[in-house]
């Protein structure tokens, strides 16, 4: 089943038959997670790096800010069972869109956070697709655990 994660929103699973997709990753970024051993998979879409800008909104979605959101995903796959030890970490996104001037660097930052929030829970990226200036879709297939990005008409795996 094609499970939609909306920005500012995850998806976590069990299920083998599923797959986990987000779209229009621009600056924001996704993070998806995969834990081979008891198939579990999980998948974010951040739109921006720090909660503290909107402690309301963080309290209510705190998905929609990398550093709580990637926090939430994975607290989210660890209570299913995935263990530390076994998680495949892919990044995608962190584009710089509407930003010619580079002054807001939200991509940048976004992407800055997820890897701070990964190293203080002591897990490293497996594979990434970063930067530049293209918005991605990020699929996450639970069968496999392959995540494909698809952008500009080509279609890749992490």
């Amino acid at each position: 089943m094609l499970l939609t994660v909306d920005i500012s929103d995850m998806r976590v699973s069990t299920r083998s038959d599923d797959i986990l997709v987000t779209c229009s990753l621009g600056s924001c970024v996704a993070l998806s997670l995969y834990d081979p051993v008891v198939g579990i998979g999980g998948l974010i879409h951040c739109m921006l790096p720090l909660s503290k800008i909107d402690p309301a909104k963080a309290m209510s979605n705190p998905c929609m800010f990398t550093d709580l959101g990637v926090q939430t995903l994975l607290q989210s796959v660890f209570d299913l069972g995935a263990k530390r030890e076994n998680l495949i970490t892919k990044v995608a996104g962190g584009a710089r869109l509407l930003d010619a001037k580079n002054l807001f660097r939200i991509g940048e930052r976004n992407y800055t956070m997820l890897r701070k929030v990964l190293w203080k829970n002591n897990i490293l990226i497996t594979s990434e697709d970063v930067g530049g200036t293209i918005s991605r879709t990020v699929y996450l297939y639970m069968e496999t655990g392959k995540t494909i990005i698809k952008s500009g008409g080509k279609e890749v795996e992490l």
